[in-house]
């Protein structure tokens, strides 16, 4: 299992923390979400056929914006 973690911008709430988990969890191969929004941290367990790209772009596209370091 492949792992990841983001850092992302604008998780204030529970709300934020729900809707970046639903998105996620529709990719075929996302096992696990986890999401701090204390850190503003998002941690993604996965297989194939989900992408660190493809979870990115699932990311952004829900609203948020990752941070790179």
């Amino acid at each position: 299992m492949n792992s990841m973690m983001c850092s992302v911008t604008g998780l204030q709430n529970k709300e934020c923390k729900t809707q970046i988990k639903n998105a996620l969890k529709k990719i075929e191969g996302v096992n696990e979400v986890g999401v701090n929004p204390k850190t503003g941290t998002v941690e993604i367990k996965y297989n194939e056929p989900a992408t660190p790209n493809e979870i990115k772009s699932c990311i952004e596209n829900t609203g948020f914006k990752i941070v790179y370091e």
